[in-house]
């Protein structure tokens, strides 16, 4: 009886590594519900030069632009670390 649960957890033991490996090579985690996040291809068709004091959030009104359209155009941006001169972009769409 002992060397049945011996063989049993072993044989446990070496599936579950075998799925562990197989998830890892797939890029995926078992259980997880998250899909692979789709890239959002956008256009810029205007681009506005920050100034001193410009953050996204004084950047949109201005420019009559959701902020969560401004986040999908400028996917890069660092809300916290506009700089004078950067460049962002104002007015475009999303393919």
């Amino acid at each position: 009886m002992a060397n049945t649960n011996k063989a049993t957890f072993f044989n446990c033991v070496l599936m579950i590594s075998l799925l562990l490996t197989i998830s890892v090579n797939e890029g995926r985690v078992f259980g997880s519900r998250f899909s692979p996040k789709r890239e959002i291809n956008s256009t810029c068709d205007s681009l506005y030069g920050a100034q001193e004091g410009d953050n996204c959030f004084t950047i949109t009104p201005s420019f009559n632009i959701s902020p969560d359209l401004f986040f999908k155009i400028n996917p890069n941006i660092n809300c916290d670390k506009i700089f004078v001169g950067q460049w962002n972009c104002v007015h475009g769409s999303l393919n």
